[in-house]
C-alpha cells in the first residue's frame, strides 16, 4: 500500500491548511490527446488568465491577499534565497503582462485552476514515486535535481518539501517540481494537489479540486481514483492499494 502523508511537522506549523488531492490514472499521453481537447484545455488556460486579474487589487504582488498569506507561511521554514509559492510566481507574470502560455495539456489544466482559483496547484507522476509521499520539514540532504536543471540541489535542513524515500519531489513546499517526479507528456497516472493555507477559502479549494478533476477527466480521459481534502483531523490517503 502506498500512502500519501502530511506529517506532525507540517501540522505544527499550519495546523489550519489543507491540501485537496486528485488521483487521476489512465490519463492520455499528450500526442494522444485529440485537436479539439488540446484547443479546449488552451481556452480554459486563456480563459485563467483573464480570470486571474479578479486576484490582483494591487501592482505589488505581495499586496494581494492571495500571496500575502503564502509569504506569510514561507516565513514559517527554511527556503531557498528568492523561493516563493507558485501562485506568487504565477501572478507575478500577470502583472509583467506576460500570461502563463502552453506546455503540456496536463501542465495546462492545473495552471489554469491555479489561475483561475489564486491557489497553488501541481501534479507529479505516480508512477515515479518510491514509497510513501510524506509532507514535512526535512532534516536536508534529500536528493532533488530541478526541472530543467543539469545539477543536483539537495533539501536544506529545516525546509518544508514534499519527498518520498528516493529524495525530494518539491521543494520549499510548491515552489519547484524535482525532474524525477513531475508530470511529462509520457505521463498517465497523476498525482496532483491543491493547497490552502487560509481557512476562509475552503470553498475556493473545494471548487479548484471539483474543476481539476472534471478537466482531466474531460479532456484527458482519465479516470479519477480519488478526489479528498487532507486536514489535521485527516492527515493521510491511500494513492495506491
Amino acid at each position: 500500500m502506498q500512502k500519501f502523508i502530511a506529517e506532525d511537522s507540517f501540522w505544527n506549523l499550519f495546523p489550519d491548511a489543507a491540501i485537496g488531492i486528485v488521483i487521476a490514472r489512465g490519463m492520455k499521453y499528450a500526442d494522444e490527446v485529440s485537436a479539439e481537447d488540446v484547443r479546449a484545455v488552451r481556452a480554459m488556460l486563456a480563459s485563467a488568465n483573464e480570470a486571474a486579474d479578479a486576484h490582483l487589487t494591487s501592482d505589488q504582488v505581495s499586496q494581494n491577499q492571495v500571496v500575502a498569506v503564502w509569504r506569510e507561511a514561507y516565513r514559517l521554514f527554511k527556503t531557498k534565497k528568492g523561493a516563493r509559492c507558485s501562485i506568487e510566481n504565477l501572478l507575478k507574470r500577470m502583472l509583467k503582462g506576460n500570461p502563463v502560455g502552453s506546455i503540456t495539456p496536463s501542465v495546462d489544466i492545473y495552471n489554469a485552476v491555479s489561475l483561475e482559483y489564486a491557489l497553488p496547484v501541481g501534479g507529479e507522476d505516480i508512477d515515479s514515486f518510491k514509497g510513501d509521499v510524506r509532507l514535512g520539514i526535512t532534516e536536508g540532504g534529500d536528493a532533488f535535481r530541478p526541472l530543467g536543471e543539469d545539477e543536483d540541489d539537495p533539501t536544506l535542513p529545516g525546509e518544508l518539501c514534499y519527498r518520498d524515500d528516493a529524495g525530494a519531489i518539491c521543494r520549499c513546499w510548491n515552489w519547484r517540481d524535482g525532474e524525477r517526479t513531475a508530470l511529462s507528456d509520457g505521463s498517465r497516472n497523476g498525482f496532483l494537489v491543491v493547497e490552502c493555507v487560509d481557512p476562509q477559502r475552503i470553498d475556493d479549494l473545494k471548487a479548484a479540486i471539483d474543476e481539476l478533476a472534471a478537466a482531466v477527466g474531460r479532456h484527458l480521459d482519465a479516470h479519477i481514483d480519488t478526489t479528498c481534502i487532507i486536514t489535521r483531523d485527516s492527515p493521510s490517503m491511500i494513492i495506491a492499494e
